[in-house]
């Protein structure tokens, strides 16, 4: 049988000393309890945030897709930009008060008046594409239509009509909801699942937090002669070694930017170049996931961290993850002889990729990026940037049968 990358799951090691990457409600390091020991984390919401709005060469924005907003205030976008196609202010309102009352988003402000009335209950994620389509259909039926109470009756039939031409924009939701899923209640927009999926990351090892006390010292009380300091604070302070783990479920990403089926993501019939796309994108997803740090505070903790250890895994099995590696945590107390904690948790997932192994045989294609001398099951040692081309190209070929043939034999070179 054909081996296929159905899935491509990434497991990563990040460090980061002295640092804020993710606050709860009280301002603290968010936590975790797993096993023997409570740990901080990173929500994956946080982790997500953070690849979708990273700039630079491996940007999501990079890829040519269009984007999106996520944001309560979309209508009221809406609206100004028809106002600058040369709509007068009382039909734009007309406009996207019907658009609100159609179902584009939910009612929250129906019953309020003034600019808030177009505030939606909660962020709705759009796609530009969308939101330019809509913009385009209200300006044009509000340069023909000049009664406010026809164009709203207008504008609530081209809802209606033209639900399907806009579901089947070509990117139309945007880049991040055919990466991470959008789901909405409105009656014109469409759900669509998620292609990514994003654990918490968490430490190996028992949480280890600090309260960082600091006073702001006053300039000119300094200047005369006064004691004492402009203001008091204190906030927690998280230091660790955190495993992550994300999931791409290739066909459900096909589906999501190309419109095609999943179940036919990997026919014969599916040209490669269907599946180019999808591959790119998982490439700069590498290098995010790799190189992109979440972070509260950031000017006074630099919390910037590359991974020190990447290993992708691809084949047609259900995804699992090698979380039960540190369900013990690490001691972070050492003996003279012991390892750095760094390459006992790289010790710990070799060893749980070995007894799966073991358990339900090997079907996966495996690659991994590494600082320190080590071996993986089965696998091959590449730098980050071939570790992406890899995956890519994977993808975009639809099989994995020179990759586990050029895989099977090899230790880490």
């Amino acid at each position: 049988m054909t081996m296929i990358p159905r899935f491509i799951q990434i497991h990563t090691l990040h460090t980061y000393p002295a640092a804020l990457l993710n606050r709860d409600d009280a301002g603290l390091a968010k936590r975790l309890p797993l096993g023997n020991a409570v740990r901080t984390r990173i929500s994956s919401q946080c982790l997500k945030r953070h690849w979708r709005i990273a700039e630079d060469r491996f940007a999501l924005s990079e890829l040519g897709v269009p984007m999106a907003i996520r944001s309560r205030g979309t209508l009221e976008l809406i609206r100004k930009r028809i106002i600058d196609g040369g709509v007068t202010e009382k039909l734009a309102q007309a406009a996207v008060e019907a658009l609100r009352d159609a179902g584009l988003v939910d009612k929250a402000g129906k019953k309020i008046k003034g600019d808030e009335a177009l505030k939606s209950g909660q962020a709705v994620l759009m796609g530009k594409a969308e939101i330019d389509y809509l913009v385009l259909r209200c300006t044009e039926l509000a340069q023909n239509i000049a009664d406010e109470s026809a164009l709203r009756t207008a504008v609530a039939k081209m809802v209606k009509d033209e639900k399907k031409n806009i579901e089947a924009i070509k990117h139309g939701s945007g880049l991040e909801s055919a990466l991470f899923g959008r789901m909405v209640t409105s009656d014109v927009l469409a759900s669509r699942d998620a292609a990514i999926y994003v654990a918490h990351a968490f430490t190996v090892h028992e949480a280890q937090v600090e309260n960082d006390y600091f006073t702001v010292v006053d300039d000119l009380n300094v200047e005369s002669g006064e004691l004492g300091s402009a203001g008091i604070f204190d906030t927690e302070l998280a230091s660790g070694l955190y495993y992550g783990y994300v999931v791409v479920d290739v066909p459900q990403l096909v589906e999501n930017l190309e419109a095609i089926e999943r179940k036919h993501c990997f026919d014969a019939s599916t040209s490669p170049e269907k599946r180019a796309l999808a591959g790119k994108v998982v490439e700069h997803l590498l290098h995010l996931i790799a190189t992109v740090s979440p972070g509260a505070k950031r000017g006074s903790t630099a919390p910037f961290d590359w991974a020190k250890f990447v290993l992708v895994e691809a084949g047609d099995w259900q995804p699992r993850s090698l979380a039960d590696a540190f369900h013990d945590a690490l001691p972070t107390a050492t003996k003279d002889n012991d390892l750095p904690v760094r390459q006992r948790a790289i010790d710990r997932l070799r060893d749980e990729i070995s007894k799966m192994d073991d358990a339900y045989g090997t079907s996966l294609a495996r690659r991994f990026m590494a600082l320190d001398p080590i071996e993986i099951p089965q696998a091959k040692r590449l730098n980050l940037q071939d570790l992406a081309t890899w995956s890519a190209n994977i993808i975009k070929a639809g099989t994995l049968q020179e990759a586990a043939a050029d895989g099977k034999h090899e230790g880490a070179r």
